[in-house]
């Protein structure tokens, strides 16, 4: 597949405008085209040993879930290992993408494959994302009525302000006289020139109606989950499920305050990564993450919240054997996609 091809379907995969805003997804090295793909390349962290492998496996682009480039580059050399995974990539034709918290958010990303780890449940997102545009022109709603006497004043002046849109007039009968109900969507620029004119006259002030125009939310969709177990289980069978599910032989624990290994877990939060900012107030049994601050690890066990912490990337990297399957049927087997042997998470117990 063209390179660009490639691209269109993982974002349609899994929209860029689902990823936080200060994040960095989507295609971060580009090969001077044309640039067929023919081996997909699947990592969690694009280090330099990752780099070397991808580079023997031949891929025309590889997918790193972590963003490689996250702060910007002010030159590319050989001096530092971001700046030299940059130059090997394009001496050896290799493009990089990274989705990052675009998987977190969709239903079937990151997090979806966490919540497996606990056995069978329901899950909601913590943080529901909203479509990524709203389906109506502008920020608010506005409504006011008016009589024939000061309609066509009104109407002239509104029809002069820019970033107006939807402006529709329908008869009305208000209080037993007929008026016109005026509808009409703006920016919040516009607003203020709207308030300011319609404020110039009590009786139109009085009868206007103010809406902010939301962008709905997307069902399944958004940052961490909310899981409630179909049976109640103890924190040591959720340890051991977690690590059969994860393949590690550790994890770190905090038992929440009057609680014990025994105590049951009904309700898990769970958040891939660096969970402290998504989890924080949540109302949960366990907090479930790779990595939060001592602090943050602390108010959860004072509020009675148990917290299990796997590092960072062993609550992401296990979904690439997942996303493999998922990207092939997507991409309709046309390119071979294979995954890292040689990313692992950077810390270890000894």
């Amino acid at each position: 597949m063209n390179l660009r091809e490639v691209v269109s379907a993982l974002n349609d995969f899994a929209s860029p405008a689902l990823a936080a805003s200060w994040d960095n997804v989507g295609l971060l090295v580009e090969p001077s085209p044309p640039h067929t793909v023919n081996t997909l390349f699947l990592t969690n962290d694009l280090t330099e040993e990752v780099m070397e492998e991808a580079v023997q496996k031949k891929a025309d682009l590889v997918l790193s879930y972590h963003p490689p480039i996250f702060t910007p580059l002010k030159r590319v050399t050989w001096k530092t290992w971001k700046e030299r995974l940059v130059v090997r990539a394009l001496e050896n034709r290799i493009g990089i993408y990274s989705p990052h918290t675009a998987y977190d958010a969709i239903p079937h990303g990151v997090n979806n494959w966490l919540t497996k780890g606990l056995g069978a449940c329901t899950s909601a997102p913590l943080h529901p994302s909203t479509a990524p545009s709203s389906p109506a022109e502008g920020t608010h709603h506005v409504e006011f009525c008016a009589d024939a006497e000061h309609l066509d004043a009104a109407l002239s002046k509104i029809k002069d302000i820019p970033e107006i849109s939807c402006l529709t007039t329908v008869p009305a009968r208000v209080e037993g006289e007929e008026q016109t109900r005026v509808s009409l969507n703006c920016s919040q620029k516009a607003l203020l020139e709207v308030v300011a004119l319609l404020s110039q006259n009590s009786l139109l002030y009085h009868k206007t109606e103010i809406l902010l125009l939301q962008k709905p939310l997307l069902p399944h969709t958004g940052m961490g989950r909310l899981c409630t177990l179909s049976e109640p289980a103890s924190l040591s069978d959720i340890i051991k499920r977690l690590k059969r599910h994860l393949q590690l032989q550790h994890v770190r624990v905090a038992v929440g305050a009057g609680r014990t290994l025994e105590s049951p877990v009904k309700k898990a939060a769970l958040c891939a990564g660096s969970g402290s900012s998504v989890l924080k107030g949540t109302e949960a049994d366990l907090y479930l993450t790779g990595e939060m601050s001592h602090h943050d690890v602390l108010d959860a066990v004072a509020n009675g919240i148990s917290v299990i912490l796997c590092e960072h990337s062993n609550t992401e990297r296990g979904f690439l054997s997942e996303l493999r399957d998922t990207l092939t049927v997507h991409l309709q087997n046309k390119i071979n996609i294979i995954v890292s042997e040689k990313d692992r998470d950077p810390l270890q117990v000894v």
